[in-house]
């Protein structure tokens, strides 16, 4: 394994992880979204709340970790993403500061309609985020963006394997949040609000199932390369997801909550890691490889030191604070 690949990988977990937590994290909103605004759905919204409200912020750790490893160590594939992709990527950041902004501010709202609007933000910003870093990976995998940058700014995006992404974005989010949040209401000794939530989350589950292997339909025919990989080395892992998300239904049809949220991480980390094989060794498919785009040698060992101070000393505080999260308990 050449140096090059060595950071992609580094980078690349960044992406899984990032999938992972914030994926959970963003996923909250569609059940923020759908609760209604009766007791029912304040109950829901608090469950919510408490939650996500401890890591809400610290997720992106993960984003800034992927983005500061491709600016560095791939610059010139970074540079011809953003400045192809800039509506979707611009969309997505507009999202995540509004859902930060709208999640605090509901808190301190000093009236009922500014605490739903605010609410409201939140919740569909929550959705539509992960649309637009899935459309943006969509149009990557297409080789729809060039290796000189400034492509289309519309049909770059806009097109069958960019709305798979998206949407698979979006329902595997919802999805992983689903079984946590339900899994967090039976801990906290709400069986009828996990039983709310096991209906909705047993529900949008079939329908990640169906947008991840539907959507191969799609790939196949209008991204070639990404859709071999995916055929041939990733399709191990889209055996595993099948069965994870199979086994995690399963569990929470017999309201095994705490346990169903193991297979529902390996379906989900299955996928993007699926998707990531499917697509080695492009950068840019079709556009530039992982060597072909590498910086220079030193850059690329110094970001590997970089990686490898951080995995001592954050991923450690990181694991605490989840593991603190995991102890609250409803009174």
């Amino acid at each position: 394994m050449t140096l090059a690949t060595v950071v992609a990988v580094a980078m690349f977990l960044g992406v899984v992880v990032y999938a992972l937590f914030a994926g959970a994290d963003f996923g909250s909103g569609f059940y923020d979204l759908t609760a209604g605004f009766d007791e029912r759905g304040s109950e829901i919204r608090t469950l919510v709340d408490t939650s996500i409200g401890p890591v809400w912020e610290a997720n992106h750790v993960w984003l800034i970790y992927v983005l500061v490893m491709w600016w560095t160590g791939f610059p010139a594939t970074f540079a011809a993403a953003t400045t192809t992709l800039f509506i979707p990527l611009s969309l997505a950041l507009t999202g995540i500061v509004l859902r930060g902004a709208s999640f605090a501010f509901r808190k301190y709202s000093g009236t009922f309609a500014q605490a739903r609007l605010f609410g409201a933000v939140f919740a569909a910003s929550s959705v539509i985020t992960p649309f637009f870093l899935g459309a943006a990976s969509g149009a990557i995998a297409s080789g729809r963006v060039p290796a000189e940058g400034y492509g289309d700014l519309i049909g770059s995006w806009v097109n069958p394997t960019s709305l798979v992404g998206g949407c698979l974005a979006a329902t595997t989010c919802v999805f992983l949040a689903g079984v946590f949040l339900t899994a967090d209401a039976a801990r906290a000794g709400d069986t009828d609000l996990a039983e709310r939530l096991r209906s909705r989350t047993l529900a949008v589950g079939v329908a990640a199932g169906v947008v991840v292997f539907a959507g191969l339909y799609p790939v196949v025919h209008d991204a070639p390369t990404l859709s071999h990989g995916l055929l041939t080395a990733a399709s191990p892992l889209l055996v595993l997801a099948a069965l994870a998300g199979v086994a995690t239904l399963v569990l929470l049809y017999r309201r095994r909550f705490a346990v169903a949220r193991i297979p529902a991480v390996a379906a989900v980390g299955s996928v993007v890691i699926g998707w990531g094989v499917g697509q080695y060794p492009w950068l840019l498919v079709d556009q530039v490889t992982i060597e072909d785009g590498a910086g220079a040698d030193s850059t690329l060992i110094g970001l590997l030191v970089v990686v490898a101070l951080a995995g001592v000393i954050v991923l450690p505080a990181l694991a605490y604070l989840l593991r603190l999260t995991q102890q609250w308990s409803r009174a």
